[in-house]
């Protein structure tokens, strides 16, 4: 790739994080009064944080059972009211557990 390319594409991808970054506070400058929509944005950090971290969860573990395992572990743990470090101790744990164990039976 040639240097002449590589800046077109390098301001390309800021011209358009610029725009997504700075298009809505132009458009939006009130408060936004729709109990809707304000409910809406209210829960998309947290359908962006599942997003990116629930596939994470499978690929950076050796076997996607672990990973899964480790999932379901989180899950019961945070649904047992501990707390963050807590969860991840618990979901490390299981995949330290289920990778060392699983090589043993199979």
């Amino acid at each position: 790739m040639s240097l002449r390319d590589y800046l077109v594409f390098l301001a390309v991808m800021a011209g358009v994080t610029y725009l997504l970054r700075a298009v809505p506070f132009v458009l939006l400058k009130g408060k936004i009064k729709s109990r809707f929509w304000r409910s809406f944005l209210a829960y998309v950090p947290y359908t962006v944080l599942a997003a990116m971290t629930v596939p994470a969860i499978f690929y950076s573990t050796e076997s996607k059972a672990s990973g899964a395992c480790a999932l379901v572990t989180a899950v019961v743990a945070s649904l047992c009211r501990l707390g963050l470090v807590g969860v991840a101790v618990v979901a490390c744990c299981t995949v330290l557990c289920i990778d060392g164990l699983l090589p043993m039976f199979f």
